[in-house]
């Protein structure tokens, strides 16, 4: 099975949220219909960024780094070259 570490973007008020899960299309319709109460104020939610990883432990602790970041920027600066070589 497959984990991924996720960063969706609140399309009301820009924010970030970063998250784990093996399923990301089902995660995506949980934080857009309303499933996760953090994410449920600020929907739609758009997923901006992924990683893909081959067990739970190493996408949780890139998902603890992630969240540790806090810094915009950073998010940004991912998310920008991550799009750069899609």
């Amino acid at each position: 099975m497959k984990y991924y570490v996720y960063i969706i973007q609140s399309q009301k008020d820009n924010s970030f949220y970063i998250g784990y899960t093996s399923n990301i299309e089902k995660r995506l319709y949980e934080h857009n219909h309303g499933s996760t109460r953090y994410t449920s104020g600020l929907r739609p939610w758009k997923l901006v960024y992924k990683e893909e990883f081959l067990t739970k432990t190493e996408a949780l602790k890139r998902e603890k780094f992630l969240k540790k970041q806090r810094n915009r920027k950073f998010y940004e600066t991912l998310i920008g070259k991550n799009e750069r070589t899609k």
